[in-house]
């Protein structure tokens, strides 16, 4: 356990650093397009190639690759792995790329399929019609990032099963570089400031793709592709990865659902949504990301030497520590919901509106922050066992749910309040409960894995000091000043000190409380 800290402490720290660039990434692109058209449809062209990244590569890809890796090193030659690892790049990288052309291709009828609303505009050439040919032009652009970005994620996977976490880690600080960089040199040489955007996205995936290049080589892992279809691993690789493409991403298939469906409502709503996303991503990325990164290593080698006492012990670190993490992360994150949005985006064409609209979106998107960290940690469980049928199964009752809940919601608050957006994101959190609460019920039922005693009583505890400090939170921030008009009204620099200071006496609330319960710092350790 104390090895598996280690590296989550690791990939943990690498990926704070990408995801704090990521959000100087989003204060730039905020201060560019603010919450409008611009706004929506950049988001758009970029959410697409990133939904598929989520599903050819980081998600369902990883998933199915790393216990076979896993299991070659363990029990087959050096030569044998370069076999593996030579075909796997081939075959993935080939398909990647056909679906790249395509996608480039046929943006405008991607564009159409995923924002229908959009398109029957254009076709009834109503006021908004320029939304679908702006966002089919910018899919032109972004979409070529997915080939680069799986072959990067293979790359990182590889790294992943040598025990090397740190530069795989790393890496995604190279995309945000990136699209910095362009807003700040391309964006004046150019009319449209999203054009600037997606080339920033598309170098990114350049970068990020040969920066992997050094580490395999030290490895020895840097090999020459080749299509292997019919390769004995390749074969077993594929056979989870199919059902694995809709399980691992059951969150990002509801958001590109609630995106599609963003695409009716009113300008907007799709910017609300992703600024509340890009927050809601922030303590995912750094910290369910992260244990699972490194779990599920550790889950497949107890798995391949069948330690049934090592797989729970292993399990019982992971949602320890994500619930530890994740559950004060989501009231911290609706207690200073008014001052988080002040400090990072309120500036240039992002207003106060929409600021008070994105906090709407991001309460109900946090709400189910715990859920969805707790799935990252339960699915690998599945995967170290080479069932991913399962968590597809599970996910398409969760995708289901998502849809039920979108229409018992969305058009209500949309014809009666006009933020139809605030139904879409608190179905993705209503729905990740679904999720989790299958997956956990499932591993009970096939005897692989129960939340003990002894943890739910640790929870409990965690649940305590995290309401304590959203009490204790809520009640100086609003001995600052109260609403989003107030924090609007102070300076940049008194808004951030204020934010750090609340940020600080939150965690010191939490970390006091859970210290006179009796949680202790080696607990977290294993």
């Amino acid at each position: 356990m104390a090895r598996l800290f280690r590296s989550g402490l690791i990939t943990a720290g690498a990926t704070f650093l990408s995801r704090v660039l990521g959000l100087v990434r989003d204060i730039f692109i905020a201060h560019l397009l603010g919450a409008g058209q611009s706004a929506d449809v950049f988001f758009f062209a970029n959410r697409i190639p990133n939904f598929l990244r989520r599903l050819f590569a980081e998600g369902a890809f990883s998933s199915a690759f790393v216990p076979i890796m896993t299991e070659f090193q363990e029990k087959k030659s050096p030569e044998e792995q370069k076999e593996l690892l030579s075909c796997t790049v081939g075959t993935l990288g080939i398909i990647v790329f056909l679906v790249t052309v395509l996608g480039m291709a046929g943006s405008a009828a991607v564009t159409a399929l995923f924002g229908w609303g959009w398109f029957w505009e254009w076709y009834n050439g109503g006021p908004e019609a320029d939304k679908f040919v702006q966002a089919s032009f910018l899919l032109k652009i972004t979409f070529p990032y997915l080939f680069f970005i799986t072959l990067t994620a293979v790359a990182g996977a590889v790294l992943n099963t040598c025990g090397r976490f740190l530069v795989p880690a790393v890496t995604p600080c190279l995309l945000n570089l990136s699209i910095i960089g362009c807003c700040v040199f391309l964006v004046p040489h150019l009319e449209d400031p999203n054009t600037a955007l997606a080339v920033g996205v598309l170098l990114g995936g350049i970068v990020q793709f040969l920066f992997q290049f050094p580490f395999l080589y030290r490895l020895g892992k840097l090999v020459w592709p080749k299509w292997g279809w019919h390769h004995e691993g390749v074969k077993r690789i594929r056979t989870l990865m199919i059902p694995a493409l809709f399980g691992v991403s059951v969150s990002q298939l509801n958001l590109l659902v609630n995106t599609m469906l963003a695409s009716f409502l009113a300008t907007g709503a799709i910017s609300y949504l992703y600024y509340s996303d890009r927050l809601l991503e922030f303590p995912i990325g750094i910290f369910a990301v992260a244990i699972s990164t490194v779990i599920l290593p550790a889950l497949s080698k107890v798995q391949v030497n069948n330690d049934i006492a090592g797989f729970r012990k292993t399990m019982d670190w992971g949602v320890k520590l994500v619930l530890t993490l994740g559950i004060p992360a989501m009231l911290g994150m609706i207690a200073l919901r008014e001052p988080i949005l002040r400090v990072l985006f309120m500036r240039g064409e992002y207003g106060v509106d929409a600021a008070v609209h994105s906090s709407w979106s991001l309460i109900a998107s946090v709400s189910g922050l715990w859920a969805i960290m707790l799935a990252r940690v339960l699915i690998p469980a599945y995967n170290a066992r080479k069932d991913t049928k399962t968590p597809v199964k599970y996910g398409i009752i969760s995708m289901v749910s998502n849809l039920c809940f979108n229409l018992i919601l969305v058009w209500p608050l949309e014809v009666f309040f006009g933020i139809g957006f605030v139904g879409l994101a608190l179905s993705t959190s209503l729905a990740a409960f679904v999720n989790a609460f299958l997956l956990a019920r499932g591993l009970r039922r096939e005897g692989v894995y129960r939340f003990s005693r002894r943890l739910m009583l640790y929870v409990a505890k965690v649940v305590i000091g995290a309401l304590v400090m959203f009490a204790a939170v809520t009640f100086l921030k609003l001995a600052v000043t109260g609403d989003m008009a107030g924090w609007a009204e102070l300076p940049l620099w008194q808004a951030f000190l204020f934010l750090c200071g609340l940020i600080l006496a939150g965690a010191l609330v939490y970390g006091a409380v859970l210290l006179i319960l009796g949680v202790r710092p080696r607990e977290l350790r294993g």
